[in-house]
């Protein structure tokens, strides 16, 4: 479903940096997980209070913090503290309806992207916004709501002992980075799946309004859906521009891949832009079409009626003398032009290719 284009009114005549969750609530409340990692350990745990991290503040390992749930803006809020984040940084987290973005501070750098997913049809996309905070051992991620998006890279910490448990917290941001940008592969293939639906049914079926409907709808998708896309290749443009030494240089050259990566989605998006004008061009042809052969049809009725009205009209008419009504035939030669007219025209279309 596609986000409203207005944000809450909840911080109307407050300053900034206010801590008020702005957007949807999908989730009451904010949990917050906990993955430290290194080349030979990984430790998971669920945060009950944030005194809890301060052990890992010392340790030379990745801490990855998963926060889940925006709704508590006051948690968020001293989290924040906890790391030094700027509070207009903070603002910008509760605020879920950001536009994809990348600031570079002094201590820390802010990634804002959409996560979009393709569901029922393909014809509607959910989406979340996902904020990622990169410290020089921490990498924070506020979610709207518990979803299954970072299971896939969970799992690879719990199993693998490869780049992503010996690298730095760089390169964990650019594997979450490289996770969301992959999923809009698969939302494209969806989008795909429903115009060449769409194709298909406006080519070899009558168009119906429904038919109109669908088109409407994945337009619609469309539109919103490049709004969160196309920012992206601007978000990866900077951080490749980006000198902060938090990104080292052997993880630039992964972050150029998921850069790639976002360019061709962004260009599959824009293609779907024509095919769908394309597509609402053959459905005002097709309607126009059928009104054509609508028209036509009753066109020839109207062309074989109009002369058996003309004769009725003259002989219905009221004058005294009129010989041809006293002849014993009359009755059955006006019969005969009757049939007899129809049928020359319906001869006539036919051989004109009118029919």
């Amino acid at each position: 479903m596609a986000e409203s284009l207005y944000t809450s009114s909840a911080k109307v005549g407050l300053p900034p940096g206010a801590i008020v969750h702005v957007g949807d609530v999908h989730q009451a409340e904010t949990r917050i997980s906990l993955i430290d990692y290194g080349r030979d350990h990984t430790e998971e745990r669920r945060l009950e209070t944030l005194d809890d991290l301060l052990p890992y503040k010392e340790r030379e390992s990745v801490t990855w913090i998963i926060v889940e749930g925006l709704a508590d803006a006051e948690l968020v809020g001293r989290l924040g503290e906890f790391f030094a984040i700027h509070p207009l940084v903070v603002e910008d987290i509760l605020n879920v309806h950001q536009r994809p973005k990348f600031e570079e501070h002094e201590q820390f750098l802010f990634i804002v992207l959409k996560s979009l997913i393709a569901s029922g049809d393909g014809c509607r996309v959910e989406h979340e916004q996902v904020s990622i905070v990169l410290l020089n051992k921490f990498v924070l991620v506020f979610k709207e709501k518990s979803d299954e998006l970072l299971d896939p890279l969970i799992q690879r910490i719990r199993t693998s002992k490869g780049r992503l448990r010996s690298l730095g917290a760089d390169y964990l941001a650019y594997a979450i980075l490289d996770l969301i940008v992959d999923g809009f592969f698969c939302l494209v293939d969806s989008l795909d799946e429903a115009v060449n639906s769409l194709e298909d049914t406006l080519l070899t079926a009558e168009p119906t309004h429904d038919t109109l409907l669908a088109l409407q709808r994945v337009k619609r998708e469309l539109i919103h859906i490049r709004r969160y896309i196309a920012p992206i290749r601007e978000v990866m443009a900077a951080m490749l521009r980006s000198e902060s030494e938090l990104i080292q240089e052997k993880t630039r050259i992964y972050l150029r891949d998921v850069s790639d990566h976002a360019i061709r989605v962004a260009e599959s998006i824009d293609s779907f832009k024509d095919i769908l004008a394309s597509l609402m061009d053959i459905y005002v042809s097709s309607v126009s079409n059928r009104l054509n052969e609508v028209m036509k049809v009753l066109t020839i009725f109207a062309s074989i009626f109009i002369p058996l009205t003309f004769l009725t009209g003259i002989y219905g008419m009221n004058f005294e003398y009129m010989p041809e009504l006293t002849w014993k035939y009359a009755y059955f030669c006006l019969w005969g032009l009757f049939l007899a007219i129809p049928v020359a025209l319906l001869r006539y279309f036919k051989k004109k290719k009118w029919l």
